[in-house]
């Protein structure tokens, strides 16, 4: 892989790392209201899809959305004026961290209903079908939406009419508290696939490359009108299933066993072993740490939304 795209994904992972760091440590001193549901450990899943997508291919995403959303495009301070409640967030401080939009970069909406993206990416991969337009829709959802009625409706659906679509399973090993594997028949996500008669294919997610390859065939069969493809990424959130959570169910050494497979820091091997200098990767680090900051400040500049805006942008 080109070193200067290598240096993208890198940049773009450690952009969503440090926003998720920034926002749990709001939350602690009181600025942000509510919890939220941090991507920190599975950025290679949403930086390797969505490297391989033009700005103009749509994305859904779930609870666990700020990471797809930063990886598809969206810029750090809306994405806080958002989170801080003020009017010139992305959704005018109505959407929140779980309803994220912006139909610029092709994001349909993160969405707070577990498996509710799949129809969305699924309608939208008909759009592009019927208008031509070789736009790609990919919807990422937890290995435990794929219980939902919704998986296998889209996936029918989406088959059957071979819509440009690619279904993305971020496997993170648990569903709010409750071992995932637990309540499945199926060892791999990806054997579903076979109901469908499309392919079904499981990765390493916390390997930006493997995800990008796999991505990336997936959206090339899409895109020439062969169908959509099933993506399983096994991975593994760092924190409890939302931030104000007590971890009372994970054994600590399964913790610290899969924080030892880092996705950021298995590309900033990679990166090193491509002869990038490590004064190279600390200044790309310094450079996010300050974009996140000024994140930060953004928001707080940013007026409240007025009392009359409530009444906009509302369907009735």
């Amino acid at each position: 892989m080109e070193p200067e795209l290598l240096k993208k994904m890198y940049r773009d992972m450690l952009r969503i790392r440090m926003f998720e760091e920034k926002v749990n440590e709001l939350v602690r001193v009181g600025e942000l209201y509510g919890f939220y549901h941090l991507y920190i450990g599975q950025e290679a899943v949403a930086v390797g899809v969505c490297s391989t997508l033009n700005k103009d291919d749509y994305i859904t995403s779930t609870h666990r959305g700020h990471g797809h959303v930063i990886a598809k495009g969206m810029g750090l301070p809306r994405m806080m004026a958002e989170l801080m409640g003020k009017a010139t967030g992305y959704n005018k401080a109505k959407g929140g961290s779980m309803h994220l939009a912006s139909p610029e970069y092709g994001i349909l909406g993160a969405n707070g209903i577990v498996g509710a993206g799949m129809p969305i990416a699924t309608g939208a991969a008909m759009s592009a079908r019927l208008q031509k337009n070789g736009r790609v829709a990919v919807a990422f959802f937890g290995e435990d939406a794929s219980n939902e009625g919704a998986f296998h409706e889209s996936l029918n659906l989406a088959s059957t009419f071979r819509f440009p679509c690619v279904f993305v399973c971020e496997n993170n090993q648990y569903s709010v508290g409750t071992r995932s594997a637990d309540f499945r028949n199926v060892e791999r996500i990806s054997e579903r696939a076979k109901a469908y008669g499309i392919p079904g294919v499981t990765v390493d997610g916390n390997d930006v490359i493997a995800v990008y390859n796999a991505a990336s065939e997936a959206v090339q069969r899409a895109r020439s009108g062969e169908g959509p493809t099933l993506i399983e990424c096994v991975t593994y959130r760092w924190g409890c299933h939302h931030n104000a959570e007590v971890d009372t169910y994970r054994p600590p050494e399964e913790v610290a066993a899969w924080k030892e497979k880092c996705p950021i820091r298995h590309i900033e091997n990679m990166l090193l072993g491509e002869g990038v200098p490590q004064a190279e990767l600390d200044e790309i680090q310094s450079s996010v740490t300050r974009e996140v900051d000024e994140a930060v400040e953004f928001g707080r500049s940013q007026p409240e939304p007025s009392l009359e805006s409530a009444l906009t942008d509302v369907y009735a």
